[in-house]
């Protein structure tokens, strides 16, 4: 196995860990409601603490991917995101739930920038593209993840034990694959944050994240809570596992597709399905129009995320880690609006007449990245 190899396989890891130990958090989100006691707009105060936490961490992950290596920001940040899972578990009270909150996220914002850099990083090394592989094995993770949930919802483990058994396993598996990481990747030019006119390309692809993120994150935070609360099922992770399910299947599908029909075309495409995903959830609220709402709104998510930090790796002007960077905070923006939004709507009204906002974001994709693609032209 030659280099490239070993640092693909690394780096995959570092995903598919991600997205494990995220995935562990938000399917027992609906536990945390039910052990403090929330209605929707309190448990919304507490999903506000992770944009705002990871909003606070930019400058921090700025000044990371622009003086280090990817991977020294990578693993330390881990260490304390595996450490913040385990908080989470063991919390006894709003306040030290809130603390452990706020760390997971700060880190996770670290992370994904981290990993999302070194894959720009190692995708030069290879012919065929290979970001969206990376993003399919962080659904795995996410799969694998809401799986094991499922499993210890089942058999009533205390979630102060899942936690800290997800933790460990996680701390473990990065150690190993540490070494292996793309070295020496930092860029000699473009990190530094140049102030004052925004850059079009690149606020253009921050606003399709924005959009992307209300919809992904938000189906993240509140699918469990509307399979529990609005369809009446009792294993509330599977609304959640059935989203992950199709949006990792599909992102390892998603380079094959970008070769095939663009960019372009698949925006528009992915905008459609989770529209079409979305109204069938509105519509048509009993367990198996959901299950295909889900299904279908997992497919249109999975290729917009892959896509559009692919084209901020391009940036003439940015650094990649500078361009993702600056594109990811409009996905922190996004996640800032959408699941409190979501939470305080369902509190006013019901969850149905909140899940209207995926729909909006879902449909906003389409003149956005067409926007986007024409500016594009015109600039060539």
């Amino acid at each position: 196995m030659n280099e490239n190899q070993k640092q693909r396989i690394a780096l995959s890891i570092f995903f598919l860990i991600s997205g494990f130990s995220f995935a562990t958090w938000a399917s027992r989100i609906p536990t945390i409601k039910s052990l403090f006691d929330l209605n929707d707009a309190e448990l919304g105060n507490i999903l506000l603490i992770l944009p705002i936490s990871s909003l606070l961490g930019l400058p921090i992950s700025g000044w990371l991917v622009s003086k280090f290596d990817s991977r020294k920001p990578m693993i330390i940040s881990f260490v304390f995101f595996n450490i913040a899972l385990a908080l989470i578990g063991f919390s006894q009270s709003i306040l030290m739930l809130a603390f452990a909150v706020f760390l997971f996220s700060f880190t996770m914002r670290i992370i994904n920038i981290a990993i999302n850099t070194q894959s720009i990083s190692v995708q030069r090394n290879f012919v065929r593209n290979i970001v969206g592989s990376f993003h399919g094995l962080w659904s795995v993770g996410g799969l694998m993840g809401v799986a094991f949930s499922t499993l210890m919802v089942k058999l009533e483990v205390p979630m102060d034990s899942h936690t800290l058994m997800v933790s460990t396993f996680s701390m473990i598996a990065i150690l190993i694959a540490y070494p292996f990481l793309l070295k020496n990747d930092k860029s000699p030019h473009g990190n530094k944050l140049i102030l004052g006119k925004p850059d079009r390309s690149i606020m253009l692809l921050g606003i399709l994240v924005f959009f992307a993120a209300v919809c992904e994150g938000g189906i993240f935070d509140w699918s469990g809570v509307y399979f529990k609360d609005i369809i009446k099922v009792e294993l509330f992770t599977l609304g959640y596992l059935i989203f992950m399910v199709f949006m990792a299947l599909s992102r390892f599908f998603s380079d094959r597709l970008i070769e095939k029909v663009g960019m372009k075309r698949l925006y528009i495409i992915s905008a459609s399905l989770i529209s079409i995903g979305i109204l069938i959830l509105i519509v048509f609220p009993y367990f198996w129009p959901c299950i295909i709402g889900l299904s279908i709104t997992g497919i249109g998510v999975a290729a917009i995320f892959p896509m559009t930090f692919m084209l901020a790796g391009m940036s003439k002007k940015y650094s990649p880690g500078m361009a993702i960077s600056i594109v990811a905070t409009y996905a922190i923006v996004g996640m800032l609006v959408g699941p409190p939004l979501i939470g305080y709507i369902a509190h006013a009204f019901n969850l149905k007449v909140a899940f209207v906002i995926f729909l909006i974001a879902g449909l906003m994709l389409i003149p956005i990245s067409q926007l986007f693609f024409k500016q594009q032209h015109e600039a060539d």
